[in-house]
This record gives structure tokens, C-alpha cells and sequence, in this order.
């Protein structure tokens, strides 16, 4: 706990750094993107950093099934496993801000709320 008390305190006298990676994340997050399938490729969904879906492609061979409720759990399935990973980037690029920052690893329990 004092460790991390003083990483905070040290902090205080660095706010440009902290302002810089700050900004360097926000500009980051939104290039991130992380794309998922399902069902053998007959849909692909990517999202991007501020998980926002960018494309959903569904293959003409799903759409040959004719299958709607097949089709609707695929898109679910590949558009969850896409927001996991883009979850996961995210949290890696605070990771690394928090590192150029000094803050002690999992200070910021995985994310900057808000800024997603």
C-alpha cells in the first residue's frame, strides 16, 4: 500500500508526462481493432478500441442456410468474441500508459473508464 503511495505522490510533480501519455492513449484506443468469427467463418465481426462494431460479414454460404436463428446466435457469438479481445487491447495499451507513467502495474484495474 505505501508503494503505491508513493508512486502516486511521485506522480503529483509529473503532470505533463501524465498529460502526454493520457493524451497518446486516447488517440491509440480508437485505432485499435480486433475482429472475431464464428460458425467456420460464415461471420466475421470487427469492433474497434471504443468498441464500436466497424463491419459484420456474413458468408454467402450462411446465407444459403436459411437458417435465421442460426445466423443471429453466430453474429452474437463472433460480435461478444470480438469485444472480448478489443477488452483486451484496451487493457494492454493502459498497461503500457500506466508503465510510461509510473504507476505500479494494475493501477488502473485494467482501463481508464470513460475514455472507451
Amino acid at each position: 500500500m505505501f508503494k503505491e503511495l508513493s508512486a502516486m505522490m511521485s506522480l503529483m510533480g509529473n503532470k505533463g508526462k501524465i498529460q502526454e501519455e493520457i493524451a497518446k492513449f486516447q488517440q491509440q484506443v480508437p485505432l485499435l481493432t480486433a475482429e472475431a468469427t464464428a460458425g467456420v467463418g460464415y461471420v466475421t465481426v470487427k469492433v474497434n478500441g471504443r468498441f464500436e462494431i466497424l463491419s459484420v460479414r456474413i458468408s454467402e454460404e450462411a446465407m444459403a442456410l436459411n437458417d435465421r436463428e442460426l445466423l443471429e446466435e453466430l453474429i452474437a457469438g463472433a460480435t461478444n468474441q470480438a469485444l472480448a479481445k478489443a477488452r483486451q487491447l484496451v487493457a494492454d495499451e493502459s498497461a503500457k500508459m500506466a508503465a510510461a507513467i509510473g504507476l505500479p502495474a494494475g493501477m488502473l484495474g485494467g482501463g481508464i473508464p470513460g475514455l472507451s
